[in-house]
């Protein structure tokens, strides 16, 4: 007798389980339940199977060959598309010539096969169906036959008012190759829905035997571990693998399990798994091929499939834990959790019980994960980064996280308080931007709606006005894929790190204040902001000057939402405007590098052409911005700073400091301190520039990314402001700003990003602090050190896997050969895990 062994499935209830594998291919007691399946049939002498494949069929092709292993002769017939059980069977007729038996190759059972056929020969049938009873039959097509074994009805996941019996169709069949004659071609065709109900309608012979062995149809997670469990309790007859231990403890060859693990049976152990000494492994636990688990971890009730490795001190309790899954020291994994395969779970991180985490995840060090991981990128400790909270567009920043997200948010002011809120024009920031205005009034709170309006604009009516913070949701500036939800404080600035924890607490514990029906916050649209926004900005700046000198300037407002401003701003400076870029585009909010650079030099050949005083680009966002000169040269953002630090110096007449970040070039000192002016340095952050702006003796704070603060006017980056400032100073100038940058320092500057793990990190710093031993050393931001030819600073980001490395030397050489060294230096401590 032949077998059509039906393997095609998906098995779309167990994901993530069956996420990068065909369901046949999912393993009980560390070996495929389709093996199992091969086995019984070889068991009762049956060797010749085709196997029905649809979803990634070269997987069990790969693993099962032609059969050799398992005893059998095996054939594949392969579906390009899901033909149904039936379906599937008939696509395999011309090797089907006799009386053939049918079974899944996705559950799990040890029927008596040779018992089934007989019955089948006896009676006579056409087609007979292995049926099984159940305690709870609404998952499974249910089937009434007469005291004789004959079928006299079907139903397909009946409800209760339905169930007239507890005999369901387990799927294993024996058929009659006439059988496939009234089955169609190449079309999707179930036995239980369609053909049976019709063969049942004609009066064909159809037969249900009932079955007394074990039976598990493996659909969802929770039968997938009960079939362990019943395998463990010596339920079905199917033998564990590896040699049988005390206690009902199996071991597999060449596992190394330490003396003194503690292992309570019934426990499998797998081929070559190590448990080192302290190990726990309690009752109903399977231990794949090839795992590693450290010392004092604790393994109850779980699954931990091939090549895992469980770190020192962590907790699996009920859970599944995928193949080449990595999971530091310190993870706790609560009941009903599945980690995918090829995740890394970070140090101490806590997965909360049912959380489902699907393959090639990454969970970071100390993260709580509470909710599943599908399709964002990893699980993250911190939601706030150096851009806010950022990520991919409907993966990582979702309506749903949005919702949560203000409703954090807005539990950590008072009821009552109002916050400002605002977008870009991107169609992704309109969706997400109603669910924040939601769930901050869900708590309370009031929104003033400024719609679509740059940053700056958001930023300048919390400073001025009675709003305890705001929001401003953009979409990258040059990755159109990523969307950035910026928070303010009452200053108008970035919020700091104890802002971000209080938010990061609430979010977490989902512990969200709801307020009464009478006390949800309402939205308002506040009336002449441009208005108020460009008195002020006009009393910061000498109208007169910049009026008598009648510029002439090229801007590019790159689409943003800076174009709906600047009409009004522009009417009472006398000045000639040619824009660009000149209105707000929900397609163009972004630009790839090779679009800037395009635009860019478009801008400049815009001023070479218009012989204009100098051109401007501000980004989408409206806070930074890119200067060509008057002979239509880009001005990179180092001598961009310089130049800005050198014309504050000059041309402020009120004293102060300048702030610039660690990064920037002793240059900076240098202009400074030929004014009189001390220099201040800052971390890296844009949080940290923004707090100098602060302090009331600061007359300018400028980054190196084309950012630049004028504390008089508003303590963040303003681009608007940015251009205003830059016509005053060249006014009294009065010479063209080619000069003044060919007058200004030269310096030598290097940088670059390198790749380190998130878990090397710290040994890559502690590494770095031991060569600094033989420097002038600098701690304020990463590890800057001082030598004979310049500096160089190694700096960790705190957002991706890489270390940031920046140098200053005497000459070009100088600086590439210390940003050099310093890369090799940390490649090397990865690559030889040197301690």
């Amino acid at each position: 007798m032949k077998a059509v062994v039906m393997a095609g499935g998906e098995g779309t209830r167990l994901r993530p389980l069956t996420s990068n594998q065909p369901k046949p291919m999912v393993p009980i007691l560390n070996k495929p339940v389709m093996g199992y399946i091969l086995e019984l049939l070889r068991e009762h002498e049956i060797v010749d199977i085709v196997a029905t494949l649809q979803f990634l069929p070269q997987i069990i092709k790969n693993y099962f060959g032609k059969g050799t292993d398992f005893g059998v002769h095996l054939h594949y017939s392969i579906e390009d598309y899901p033909l149904g059980t039936a379906g599937s069977v008939k696509e395999a007729e011309d090797f089907l010539d006799d009386t053939f038996i049918v079974i899944s190759g996705d559950a799990l059972t040890d029927f008596d096969l040779t018992q089934l056929i007989d019955f089948h020969k006896k009676k006579g049938a056409l087609a007979t169906i292995a049926l099984k009873r159940v305690e709870n039959p609404l998952e499974f097509g249910v089937v009434i036959t007469e005291e004789s074994g004959k079928i006299e009805r079907f139903l397909e996941k009946p409800s209760w008012g339905q169930v007239f019996s507890d005999t369901v169709n387990t799927g294993v069949y024996v058929l009659e190759p006439e059988i496939l004659k009234h089955i169609p071609k190449a079309q999707a065709y179930d036995f239980s829905k369609d053909l049976f109900p019709l063969l049942l309608e004609k009066g064909a012979p159809l037969y249900g035997c009932i079955m007394d062995g074990y039976w598990c149809d493996i659909g969802n997670y929770e039968q997938y571990m009960q079939a362990h469990r019943d395998v463990l309790d010596l339920k079905a007859k199917i033998q564990p693998p590896g040699v049988r231990m005390r206690e009902n403890v199996w071991i597999g060859d060449g596992a190394d399990v330490d003396l003194s693990v503690d292992i309570t049976g019934p426990v499998v152990i797998g081929q070559n798994a190590k448990v080192e000494p302290g190990a726990e492994l309690d009752e109903y636990s399977v231990i794949g091929n090839n795992v590693i688990i450290k010392s004092k971890a604790h393994i109850h009730r779980s699954v931990v499939w091939d090549n895992a490795y469980i770190g020192t001190q962590c907790h699996v309790h009920g859970a599944l834990i995928g193949k080449n899954c990595d999971l530091k020291s310190g993870v706790r994994v609560e009941e009903g959790v599945v980690v995918g395969d090829d995740s890394v779970i970070g140090d101490n991180a806590v997965i909360s019980h049912d959380v489902k985490i699907y393959p090639f995840k990454r969970v970071d060090e100390g993260a709580v994960v509470n909710r599943n991981l599908i399709w964002e990128s990893r699980g993250i400790r911190k939601l706030f980064g150096s851009k806010g909270v950022s990520g991919l567009i409907n993966i990582d920043i979702t309506v749903d996280l949005a919702l949560r997200l203000a409703m954090a948010y807005g539990t950590t002011l008072k009821k009552d308080a109002s916050v400002v809120i605002s977008q870009d024009a991107s169609r992704a920031s309109k969706m997400i931007k109603p669910a924040m205005v939601a769930g901050l009034k869900s708590t309370g709170v009031n929104c003033s709606d400024l719609r679509i309006a740059p940053a700056s604009l958001n930023r300048f009516l919390i400073q001025t006005g009675n709003e305890m913070g705001g929001i401003h949701i953009r979409t990258s500036p040059l990755d159109q894929q990523s969307l950035e939800i910026n928070f303010f404080d009452s200053y108008g600035i970035d919020i700091n790190e104890s802002v971000q924890r209080d938010i990061e607490k609430y979010f977490y514990r989902q512990d969200y204040r709801r307020v009464f029906f009478n006390e949800i916050g309402d939205t308002k649209f506040p009336q002449k902001a441009i208005e108020i926004y460009r008195d002020s900005l006009l009393k910061a700046i000498d109208v007169a000057k910049v009026r008598q000198r009648r510029f002439k300037v090229v801007i590019d407002y790159a689409f943003g939402s800076v174009s709906l401003l600047m009409p009004h701003l522009l009417q009472d400076l006398n000045c000639d405007v040619i824009g660009l870029s000149g209105y707000a585009d929900e397609d163009k909010t972004s630009m790839t590098p090779e679009q800037y650079n395009e635009a860019t030099h478009h801008l400049a050949r815009i001023v070479n052409t218009f012989k204009a005083d100098f051109g401007l680009m501000i980004d989408s966002g409206g806070e930074k911005v890119t200067i060509v000169d008057n002979r239509g040269r880009v001005i990179d953002e180092n001598s961009a700073l310089h130049l800005f630090v050198y014309l504050t110096c000059k041309y402020e007449e009120k004293e102060g400091n300048i702030t610039v970040p660690l990064t920037a070039a002793t240059a900076v000192e240098k202009i400074a301190n030929s004014f009189g002016r001390d220099v201040i340095r800052t971390k890296v952050s844009s949080r940290a520039m923004m707090e100098a702006a602060l302090d009331g003796k600061t007359i300018f704070v400028g980054a190196q990314d084309g950012g630049y603060i004028f504390p008089r006017f508003l303590p963040a980056f303003d681009g608007i402001a940015t251009f205003f400032k830059l016509m005053e100073y060249l006014a009294q100038a009065e010479k063209p700003l080619s000069e003044i940058i060919a007058s200004l320092p030269s310096y030598c500057l290097s940088q670059e990003s390198t790749f380190c793990p998130w878990d090397k990190k710290g040994l890559v710093m502690r590494r770095i602090m031991e060569v600094a031993k033989d420097y002038d050393t600098e701690m304020l931001d990463g590890v800057k050190m001082y030598g004979d030819k310049g500096w160089v600073l190694v700096l960790p980001d705190p957002d991706e896997p890489t270390v940031r490395i920046y140098a200053e030397g005497i000459t070009e050489h100088d600086a590439e050969f210390e940003v050099s060294r310093f890369v090799d230096f940390i490649n090397d401590i990865i690559k030889n895990n040197v301690e």
